[in-house]
């Protein structure tokens, strides 16, 4: 997932270049550019997300039980 959000943040990039290259009006530019924004927030926010380190005891425990539901070392 790091490496999406660091895809995704460049393509924000653009898409708030091509709107001021592309749209002479200020009201549509302005609206492309707050979408690139947001696209790029939310390519850094699944890098930084996929760099995070697990919280300590969240180690997945195993789905099969031992016969009788005790459960096996």
């Amino acid at each position: 997932m790091k490496y999406a959000g660091l895809l995704v943040m460049p393509a924000g990039f653009f898409l708030s270049v091509a709107a001021i290259l592309l749209f002479p009006d200020p009201a549509p530019r302005a609206a492309f550019v707050l979408c690139g924004l947001a696209v790029e927030g939310m390519g850094l926010a699944v890098a930084v997300r996929g760099h995070m380190s697990p919280a300590r005891g969240t180690e997945r425990q195993p789905l099969v039980a031992g016969v009788g539901g005790e459960r096996r070392p």
